[in-house]
C-alpha cells in the first residue's frame, strides 16, 4: 500500500466516523438553547462537521494529486514494522481481555514484561523492576488517592489487607 492510498483510506474512514459522530451528537440539541447557551451536542456536532469538511479537502487533494503526500508512491508501512505494530496490538488486546480474569494488577505486569523484555529487548532487571513498580504506583494513585476502584479479577482477596490498612 502506498502513502497515497493510505491517505485516501484514512480520509474515507474519518469521514464516515465524522458522519457517525454528527448523527449521535444530533440526539442532543446542536443549536443555541434559550437562556442556557449551546446545546449538549453542539460542540461534538460542529467539530465533527469541521472534521468531515477536512476529509473532503483531503480527498479533493488526493484526486488532484496536489501536495507531497497526495502524490506519493512510497510504501506506507514496511512489513517488519507492520509485524511489530501487530504484536503490540495483539498484546494490548490480550491484556485488556485478562482484566476481568486476573485484574489490572495481574495483566499489567505481564504486558509490561512482554513489551519491555521481548519487544524492547531491555535487560531483565529493568523489565521486572518496572513491571512490579508500575502497578504498585497505579494502585496507590487510583485506589488509595483517587478512590477509583479498578478491576482485580481473581486477585481481589489479595487486596483486602491493603484496603483495611489505607481505607
Amino acid at each position: 500500500m502506498t502513502v497515497r492510498t493510505a491517505e485516501l483510506l484514512m480520509a474515507i474512514m474519518m469521514g464516515i466516523f465524522s458522519i457517525y459522530l454528527m448523527y449521535k451528537s444530533a440526539e442532543l440539541p446542536i443549536g443555541w438553547v434559550e437562556d442556557e447557551g449551546p446545546g449538549g451536542g453542539a460542540w461534538p456536532f460542529w467539530l465533527s462537521g469541521i472534521m468531515l469538511i477536512s476529509c473532503f479537502g483531503i480527498i479533493y487533494n488526493w484526486y488532484r494529486k496536489k501536495g507531497r503526500i497526495a502524490s506519493s508512491k512510497k510504501i506506507y508501512i514496511q512489513s517488519h514494522v507492520l509485524t511489530e505494530v501487530g504484536a503490540v496490538a495483539a498484546s494490548l488486546i490480550i491484556t485488556v481481555a485478562l482484566f476481568s480474569f486476573i485484574g489490572i494488577y495481574g495483566a499489567l505486569p505481564l504486558f509490561l514484561l512482554f513489551y519491555l523484555r521481548v519487544l524492547g529487548k531491555h535487560p531483565w532487571f529493568f523489565s521486572i523492576t518496572f513491571a512490579i513498580v508500575t502497578p504498585i504506583i497505579i494502585f496507590y494513585f487510583f485506589e488509595i488517592t483517587l478512590k477509583i476502584i479498578l478491576p482485580k479479577g481473581i486477585t481481589e482477596p489479595l487486596f483486602i489487607p491493603l484496603y483495611k490498612m489505607f481505607l
